[in-house]
């Protein structure tokens, strides 16, 4: 097989670097506004409000993933054809605009999926909703008008599916972040109209913000990429294929190989989202309003570089490592891609490891002392504080995990798909049961959960790194732990402040040493 030139090399890198970085500034322009919208009403906002709007979230999210995940996944194993050296410009444009209609196509099994999703879900969340949640004001309405965001939301599915085909990060940050800050608008007006005139208005600025976010994501999308569809010769709507081989699509529309892909790993989808999402489902199931109120407090807070840096950068990644780890027409890997897969791989967890060497000892100061002043005087709590703090040490865990599992959704044949559903199957278990010690026989509450999912994560992450060994070993680019790692000296000195900080608290020396904490850290990194 033909290793790739170094153009072609510095485009794909090129592309992802381009795409990371919009990403990261969707992010941080989203987490911007949603942070300044919630300082504005937080001092005004029970625990138990925030409780049931975190409640409306995994109702939103649990559609969301069901419905279109598995499609998703799915979509990334169509790139783009085809290699513009060997074919005709005509034959080209062709063939890109077969692979750009067939995941348009695809992507709406999303709103097919929907639709029975919104209604199960609906139907089970009123009926298995507290009390007290049922009997906050506009509580239906508000469940209602996030049924139909999510619908909304999934029908802006084909204009994802081909920004992400043809990596069009820049039109995806255009109109995602005006969607974000209409939403935190829309929210946070609501909330100060509602103090300002005493009126309770219960979870309804939420769900309203919602609806808007899907409102403005279809009107962003529909204004930016219609136009696009006639020069690139598809169309948005569910339309005919025409293809040399017809056989390849069921009723000429939908891709036989996606179909296959998207129902291996629909199992898998619902297992993997009630591992993501299990602490809050647990906690839906089995705290108080007010303590999912103070564990959202805690999740968000303390999931901001997550959610900033790590997502964006998992995406981007596993749209990367889809296209370099892509077969031929034949079935067969490019060695030269694979390896500049493993080596993308390398420098993420390289810098994944410094992260949390600098994060470990510092995240569980920093950011208590930073709710105190943020979050006023009903949340400055020492429940609140402690758990932030613990919850700093999981965020390096699910990073890892979110690369490396990016690499296997890429890397995996169904047959291995089918495999990792299994394994995840026991992880479930293993999950349950580490709750159960926690929450139960341990009694330690929100506590309890994050510890769970320190290890729900680590496991997830052990077998995901076996899976990686043996695929590069397959296709001679073994991994060492060496060649993955930082200089040991990075973990000496992050041990011995972790030491100093946790048994001496902030003083005076150790804020002396953070500075050179970081120096050395950085330093034995490049060595």
């Amino acid at each position: 097989m033909q290793e790739p030139s170094e153009a072609q090399v510095g485009n794909m890198l090129a592309s992802s670097a381009t795409g990371t970085t919009f990403l990261i500034l969707i992010q941080v322009v989203s987490r911007m506004f949603t942070f300044v919208s919630n300082q504005l009403i937080l001092r005004s906002l029970s625990p138990m409000i925030l409780g049931i709007a975190a409640q409306l979230e995994l109702f939103q999210v649990s559609i969301l993933y069901f419905s279109r995940e598995s499609i998703r996944m799915a979509i990334q194993r169509q790139p783009l054809t085809t290699d513009a050296t060997k074919l005709k410009n005509e034959l080209r444009r062709n063939g890109q605009s077969v692979a750009s209609q067939s995941v348009v196509n695809f992507s709406y099994l999303s709103v097919l999926l929907g639709i029975p999703s919104t209604i199960i879900f609906t139907m089970v969340y009123q009926h298995y909703a507290p009390e007290k949640a049922i009997q906050t004001p506009f509580f239906k309405l508000g469940i209602g008008l996030t049924g139909v965001a999510a619908l909304l939301e999934l029908s802006s599915e084909p204009f994802f599916a081909i920004v992400q085909q043809r990596m069009w990060y820049q039109k995806r940050a255009a109109v995602e972040m005006p969607a974000v800050v209409i939403k935190s608008l829309v929210t946070c007006l609501l909330f100060l109209y509602a103090a300002q005139s005493g009126q309770n208005m219960g979870i309804l600025p939420f769900a309203l913000g919602h609806l808007s976010y899907s409102m403005a994501l279809i009107a962003g999308y529909c204004l930016s990429l219609l136009p696009r569809a006639s020069e690139r010769r598809f169309s948005f709507l569910p339309t005919v294929i025409r293809a040399m081989d017809t056989t390849e699509y069921l009723f000429g529309r939908f891709s036989r190989k996606l179909t296959s892909l998207a129902a291996s790993v629909l199992f898998q989808s619902l297992v993997k989202h009630l591992l993501t999402q299990g602490d809050s489902m647990m906690l839906a199931a089995l705290s108080s309003l007010e303590d999912q109120g103070i564990y959202s407090l805690a999740s968000n807070y303390g999931g901001l570089i997550a959610r900033v840096v790590f997502q964006p950068l998992e995406e981007s990644s596993r749209n990367l490592f889809s296209t370099l780890l892509s077969s031929d027409e034949n079935g067969k890997k490019n060695a030269g891609q694979v390896r500049i897969a493993k080596n993308h791989l390398i420098d993420l967890l390289r810098a994944y490891q410094l992260l949390s060497v600098l994060a470990f000892p510092l995240g569980p100061i920093m950011v208590p002392q930073g709710l105190r002043i943020l979050g006023g005087r009903q949340w400055a709590s020492p429940q609140v504080g402690e758990l932030l703090s613990l919850y700093c040490y999981y965020v390096p865990f699910l990073a890892f995990n979110g690369i490396t599992e990016a690499f296997v959704a890429s890397a995996a044949n169904p047959k291995e798909i089918q495999r990792q559903t299994a394994w995840m199957g026991a992880f479930s278990v293993c999950y349950a049961l580490a709750s159960y010690l926690f929450l139960e026989v341990w009694s330690m509450g929100a506590y309890g959960l994050v510890m769970a999912n320190i290890v729900n994560m680590a496991i997830r992450t052990l077998w995901s790194f076996n899976f990686i060994r043996s695929y590069l070993g397959q296709h001679q680019n073994g991994l060492g732990i060496t060649e993955m790692s930082i200089h040991p000296m990075s973990y000496t000195l992050a041990v011995i402040a972790m030491g100093a900080i946790t048994t001496q608290g902030l003083s005076d020396a150790d804020q002396d040493m953070i500075p050179a904490l970081a120096f050395s850290c950085v330093y034995s990194l490049l060595m």
